[in-house]
């Protein structure tokens, strides 16, 4: 991450959402966004409480304001745009959503055995909870013009990875949402893309089976290796910045170059030595 700021946020204020600890994606946006001149409300879902630590966060940010949310509720999202906005004083400037859970992922159910009310909620947690936040900032008109607003996603929305199961159609739903919801907000100036980010060391990834073989597989093929947190959040400052005003309704890859990819020689020679082993 960048140590020096360069007020590319100055005077804009926004909800950053999904920050747990400090392994977290958004953790680290919350950062970078601070060192850029940011104010923001934090959120994070109510059972947070027990074991985030926000409340560091918050210290580190200058005592950033944490609003505890669950975004699978139209009540709890319309509170927390009031929380914003009188934080704010008026209308925000930008919204990072950071969520997902993968209920029947956690539990190992194989996909072609879901159970489907888990996978109801983890569709409702990790795609629907974006629809529910941008309309609940439309309803209270709380997002100004010139806004941003960033959601966080994975190739795996794309292209299948066994065992990412039910996320998988989750984040291709995220992706679907940002592009219908982009054509609406565009009438408001308001811009939406996703972020399509490497496999990421966090808490939430260590939830799927097979994540470091996944983690290392991507960081061999990407010929600049996985994209880590803190220059995902670097990246995520400039969408949050006036210098992005004209990018919308886009699926933006920050994976060191993974998605174009094929395989690399790297993995080729691998294979060739297992082979010949």
């Amino acid at each position: 991450m960048a140590t020096d700021g360069h007020g590319l946020l100055a005077g804009k204020t926004g909800i950053i959402s999904g920050a747990l600890d400090p392994d977290s994606i958004s953790w680290a946006v919350a950062e970078a966004a601070h060192r850029e001149g940011a104010r923001f409300v934090l959120t994070n879902a109510p059972v947070s409480k027990r074991f985030g630590q926000l409340d560091a966060l918050s210290e580190a940010t200058g005592g950033s304001p944490i609003v505890y949310a669950d975004a699978t509720s139209d009540a709890d999202m319309d509170a927390l745009y009031a929380e914003a906005t009188g934080h704010a004083g008026g209308q925000i400037d930008f919204v990072v959503h950071s969520i997902g859970m993968g209920l029947n992922v956690r539990k190992g159910k194989a996909y072609e055995e879901l159970k489907y009310e888990w996978y109801q909620k983890t569709l409702d947690i990790s795609a629907v909870s974006l629809h529910r936040m941008v309309a609940a900032g439309l309803r209270a008109d709380a997002i100004a013009s010139g806004g941003s607003v960033v959601a966080m996603s994975y190739i795996g929305a794309q292209r299948t990875f066994s065992t990412y199961s039910e996320m998988g159609d989750a984040k291709a739903l995220l992706e679907s949402i940002v592009r219908s919801f982009g054509y609406r907000l565009g009438k408001k100036s308001i811009r939406i893309n996703a972020l399509s980010q490497s496999p990421t060391k966090t808490t939430a990834g260590g939830g799927i089976e097979g994540f470091d073989a996944l983690y290392d597989f991507a960081d061999k093929v990407a010929p600049l290796g996985n994209a880590d947190q803190a220059s995902c959040a670097d990246y995520t400052v400039t969408l949050l910045s006036d210098y992005t005003r004209m990018v919308t309704m886009q699926t933006l890859f920050h994976d060191g170059g993974y998605n174009n990819m094929g395989i690399s020689e790297e993995i080729v020679r691998e294979m060739m030595a297992q082979k010949d082993a």
